[in-house]
């Protein structure tokens, strides 16, 4: 039986007391651009950031999270190496976020995604044109903006739940599929897309989220809900980019779950094959 939007609504508030009771340490192989903001945005959460990224220290380390994310943002080949052994490891014990940022022509970090997505990642979350790339349906969009409309990568993400527990798919209305259930999340704000790490500190805020328990189809819906109630209550107190980043990192630490019962604009739907 498909779940209703008040039953997914209950799980973030709930999801949300947990995580900060439990303080998640999320490793994070991330793009060097987005490193410091995505370490302030799980602080902000209530989360631990750990910035383990390179070869023989990875894969470990892995092994003692409670999430992984590995972003394809700025795969330099140290990173490269760190994100194979940090996957592996991470198989079967540690839940963790494949984010294939920028794929589709390009040729080194495309055959890199499609490695890692072959390893099993928890979660697969990307905006259309990734996700369509990384299924092979399409040849991606421009550098980390997408071509592509939401819907149009539907038929994508459920292919890659084969890979993948969960696909994400980031957009103005955010969809979270896995073979049974796709969920729209309508909330957020377009200042998110003119704050670099607007996109990619979710994947981190998605690991933290994976490692509360085994609905991994619910751990992504609370993550994205709270990341977007979050937003959109910067945005309501920013001037533009520069104090909606402030704001955001703000929100995120004040967000309370009556907040978020009375602001999130949920949907389910059965997958249709």
């Amino acid at each position: 039986m498909t779940r209703t939007p008040e039953d997914l609504i209950s799980f973030t508030q709930q999801a949300l007391r947990e995580l900060r009771s439990r303080t998640p340490l999320v490793q994070c192989i991330t793009n060097s651009v987005v490193v410091n903001f995505t370490a302030n945005v799980l602080l902000a959460l209530g989360a631990a950031p750990a910035m383990v990224d390179i070869p023989g220290e990875a894969g470990p380390f892995t092994q003692i999270t409670s999430g992984l994310l590995i972003n394809l943002g700025t795969p330099n080949s140290e990173h490269r190496q760190a994100m194979l052994e940090a996957a592996t490891a991470a198989s079967g014990t540690t839940p963790w976020v494949l984010d294939p940022v920028a794929i589709g022509s390009l040729p080194i970090r495309t055959p890199l995604a499609k490695k890692l997505r072959d390893l099993g990642p928890t979660i697969i979350r990307g905006n259309a044109s990734e996700i369509m790339a990384l299924s092979g349906e399409g040849s991606g969009g421009r550098g980390v903006d997408s071509a592509d409309q939401v819907d149009s990568a539907l038929p994508a993400a459920l292919s890659l739940t084969a890979n993948a527990q969960v696909v994400a798919i980031s957009g103005a209305v955010d969809v979270v599929m896995d073979r049974h259930e796709q969920v729209r999340i309508a909330n957020g704000t377009v200042l998110l897309t003119q704050v670099t790490g607007g996109g990619c500190a979710l994947g981190a805020v998605m690991a933290a989220f994976a490692s509360l328990g085994a609905d991994q189809l619910a751990n992504t819906v609370a993550a994205v809900t709270v990341y977007t109630v979050a937003a959109e209550l910067a945005a309501e107190r920013s001037a533009g980019p520069g104090s909606f980043a402030v704001a955001f990192l703000d929100a995120l630490h004040h967000l309370d779950a009556e907040t978020l019962g009375s602001r999130a604009h949920i949907c389910v739907e059965q997958v249709s094959r």
